[in-house]
């Protein structure tokens, strides 16, 4: 028994190694998952499984539902809530985990490391009057998208496993309590940054800075100026995400600094939603009443974000204040550009261009004038390019979109391969299925009756996004008027 909980020994193949523990208290919260009622497993993520090098083959579903409610823990485990600041819709506010904790950090085979996190476990010294739980419906929801975001090759945290806790939870109304297994490279946030930056500790800013650089990017240990390396890199990672996330239609709703990993991986997915019918300032967040998280400022938000990440970083980037603003202005400057340039890249590859023309930047941009202007849909649309027979469809009988189309058949003459080959680029960059809003809240109202078999069906699809698959017009299907009003909300 450790901490008053349970430790099993288990030969499923856990590999705690835990380090983020190892950091000033003033970091985190010791403390070990609330033990719940009646713990009963929904869903299992088994590939997620094997890729961790773990075998849950011997142990029922019981043993394993207690496990993964945190009512048991495994070998090695060392539970913590992580402390951290962040500017929610722009207002700086003291934040950590109030409803999650890290039971560990897992080393496969390979020695990659992940945290092993319960979302749901109960309060901790950071819930601030919350109760610390989760419902079902939102956890189900993490596991849909983060899952296929991973299949739409999109940096992420990934979910391992939700179980019910035997105990409802009360929100506007009473909910099916339920727990969720997260698996992340790590919970490094930038509010991890500006919570230790508000102690004016240096050491303890560098301490974290070290254990970061040590975790994630190794190999800048040894630059002249790490700080600033570090800032370099996550810019450049943060940019390609962003940039991802604008790929495939993805509204992450709620772009707070303690959303933004240092890993570039996607995390947090509470009030996000995809982008059915075209609009850049398309917003599904019920408490995003401004559109500051709306879809055409994503990458604004990003290049924000990335600025208070700098403002942290300032003491150990130069001693002098003066110099140390100056050459953090500049190098967030350089976001805009490599952002352009990352997304023009994008965007040519989405429509099958291979070699760069100066004029492709009006191409693209004209393509998105007409989406919006005929209110089409913004993953469908793409899928239809790569359809020789698209003129046959209704909302392709346009003067506009034919004169576009012709002018983009006469670029494509100019690529310097085949028309085979700018397919096979189009296949990989867009997607022939997302998790499509009101599929994904079809699922969950089953879900919340008792029926998974809606959830497994739609998890089956979004496993091979690029593929065409039998039976996946069914998933294709745009929404109707009275599901375009779609809001989301953040799963608190």
């Amino acid at each position: 028994m450790k901490n008053g909980k349970i430790n099993i020994k288990s030969n499923v193949g856990w590999h705690f190694d835990n380090t983020y523990s190892q950091l000033p208290d003033a970091m985190l919260s010791r403390l070990v998952p609330v033990p719940v009622k009646s713990p009963k497993l929904v869903i299992f993520n088994y590939s997620l499984a094997e890729e961790l090098g773990l075998d849950f083959s011997k142990i029922d579903s019981g043993e394993l539902s207690l496990m993964l409610s945190g009512n048991i823990l495994p070998e090695g485990s060392e539970g913590i809530a992580q402390a951290y600041a962040g500017h929610q819709f722009g207002h700086f506010t003291m934040l950590g985990d109030g409803r999650a904790i890290i039971i560990g950090e897992h080393l496969t085979q390979s020695k990659k490391r992940f945290d092993i996190q319960f979302k749901g476990s109960g309060e901790t010294p950071y819930s601030r009057n919350g109760d610390g739980r989760a419902a079902l419906g939102p956890m189900l929801r993490e596991y849909i998208i983060s899952e296929a975001m991973y299949s739409l090759n999109i940096p992420t945290t990934r979910s391992l496993a939700v179980v019910t806790t035997g105990e409802n939870v009360i929100r506007e109304t009473s909910l099916t309590g339920a727990i969720l297994t997260r698996v992340a490279e790590s919970h490094i946030r930038v509010g991890t940054f500006q919570y230790a930056a508000m102690h004016n500790d240096t050491k303890l800013l560098k301490t974290l800075l070290d254990y970061t650089i040590q975790r994630h990017y190794p190999y800048l240990k040894n630059k002249k100026n790490s700080a600033l390396s570090l800032l370099k890199l996550v810019i450049q990672k943060q940019a390609e995400l962003v940039t991802n996330w604008m790929r495939v239609g993805f509204i992450h709703g709620v772009m707070n600094t303690d959303n933004m990993t240092v890993s570039g991986d996607s995390i947090d997915y509470g009030p996000c939603a995809f982008m059915d019918t075209y609009h850049p300032e398309t917003v599904f967040s019920s408490i995003d009443l401004q559109g500051r998280y709306a879809y055409f400022n994503q990458p604004g938000i990003t290049k924000w974000n990335l600025a208070r990440f700098a403002e942290t970083l300032l003491p150990l980037i130069d001693e002098k204040k003066e110099k140390a603003i100056e050459i953090a202005k500049e190098t967030i400057e350089n976001f805009s550009n490599l952002y352009k340039k990352l997304w023009l890249e994008m965007m040519r590859a989405k429509i099958g261009l291979f070699n760069e023309e100066l004029n492709d930047e009006v191409l693209i941009n004209d393509l998105l004038l007409w989406m919006k202007k005929n209110k089409a849909d913004y993953t469908n649309t793409f899928c239809s390019l790569m359809n020789k027979n698209i003129k046959e469809e209704i909302i392709f009988e346009n003067d506009d979109f034919i004169k576009w189309y012709n002018t983009w058949n006469i670029r494509l003459s100019r690529n310097k391969k085949n028309f085979d080959d700018a397919l096979g680029l189009m296949n990989k960059n867009n997607p022939l299925i997302i998790p499509r809003n009101q599929k994904v809240e079809e699922s969950l109202d089953a879900a919340n009756n008792g029926n998974l078999k809606l959830v497994e069906n739609l998890l089956k699809y979004l496993k091979n996004p690029y593929k065409n698959q039998i039976g996946i017009s069914a998933y294709q299907t745009i929404p109707k008027e009275n599901e375009k009003r779609y809001k989301t909300f953040c799963g608190t």
